[in-house]
């Protein structure tokens, strides 16, 4: 189903309200700040995410409820930031630090939207069912590739398939295993079927993304069993009540690790990307780059195209160029 487009009337109708929140929020913040007077400054982590507000962890591991000054960018959550405290339980943060990592989705004016920052694992999740799109994969896989984070795919209800039915399943992933991504097999409910992911986990800050239905509160319900008691801390610290569960979060791991819980992820979709960008983002192709007759060849029908080619020598699945032209028709050029 085609996405239905805002109207300039609904468009403006939208930045005003918006408009009307950063101006009440603008005033909530200066109020703050003067309350900070000359306090001194400190480092800190964004540790959870709603709307304007932030759950800030110092270096002691306590959580401080903070406002954001507007100028300073989009705080999200896995971002280090400067913050000043206002009394016992707030303060406001007022610089954002350098980002190793960034993880955006458009949003309805087709700006990327910041949805986690400083995440060093993509963990892509697919499942038997909902049968597995490769299209969407390979969306994943380019946006993990264009923001320069290590991706793992992740086959989630495993236990649902006998010994052939597995072997068909995982042949499906075979392209992506000979380019170097790794695939795991995992289970939320049979008994140690979460090994092999844990130890992925370990000393990363990992994020799961995938389509509906292939488990991923299931998962990280399994990997963080103290879930409701941690959202209920949370909601605590923060003063969020009930918003905690809606909140973008990141949650420590009780065997090591981070896992950052986003909602805007569920919807997640690829960002706008150049052709080059694109091009790029198939890491198979990046030998063949530049090396075609047509310095702007599209990779389709024209002569002496390397990529092609390489397809023909099986150095290229013929799925994932067959992908990479249907990505080619969403993006700007």
């Amino acid at each position: 189903m085609a996405k239905r487009r805002l109207t300039d009337q609904q468009k403006g109708r939208i930045q005003a309200i918006q408009e009307k929140r950063r101006q009440r929020l603008d005033q909530k913040v200066s109020q703050s700040l003067a309350s900070t007077g000359d306090n001194p400054t400190h480092e800190g982590r964004i540790i959870i995410r709603h709307g304007a507000t932030l759950g800030v962890m110092d270096h002691l591991g306590k959580l401080y409820r903070c406002q954001t000054r507007q100028h300073i960018g989009h705080p999200v959550c896995g971002d280090r930031v400067i913050w000043q405290q206002v009394d016992e339980k707030s303060g406001v943060v007022t610089a954002l630090l350098p980002r190793k990592s960034v993880l955006s989705r458009p949003d309805y004016s087709g700006r990327h939207k910041p949805l986690a920052a400083n995440i060093s694992q993509l963990v892509i999740v697919l499942a038997p069912k909902p049968a597995p799109s490769g299209y969407l994969l390979d969306q994943y896989l380019v946006t993990a590739e264009t923001i320069q984070v290590p991706p793992l795919i992740a086959v989630n209800k495993i236990d649902l398939l006998e010994d052939e039915e597995e072997m068909r399943f995982y042949q499906q992933l075979d392209p992506y295993k000979i380019i170097g991504y790794p695939v795991i097999g995992v289970s939320a409910k049979a008994a140690h079927g979460l090994d092999a992911l844990i130890d992925r986990l370990k000393g990363e800050t990992s994020i799961l993304v995938g389509q509906s239905g292939v488990g991923k509160s299931s998962l990280i319900n399994a990997l963080l069993p103290a879930h409701e008691a941690e959202t209920g801390r949370l909601s605590e610290a923060t003063g969020l009540g009930r918003h905690t569960t809606s909140a973008a979060t990141c949650y420590a791991l009780p065997q090591g690790g981070e896992l950052i819980d986003s909602p805007g992820v569920r919807s997640f979709r690829l960002t706008d990307l150049s052709r080059q960008e694109l091009e790029r983002g198939f890491r198979e192709f990046r030998p063949f780059l530049g090396q075609c007759r047509f310095h702007n060849c599209t990779h389709t029908h024209e002569p002496e195209c390397a990529i092609q080619a390489a397809m023909a020598n099986d150095d290229i699945s013929a799925l994932r160029l067959e992908n990479f032209h249907r990505l080619s028709q969403t993006i700007s050029g």
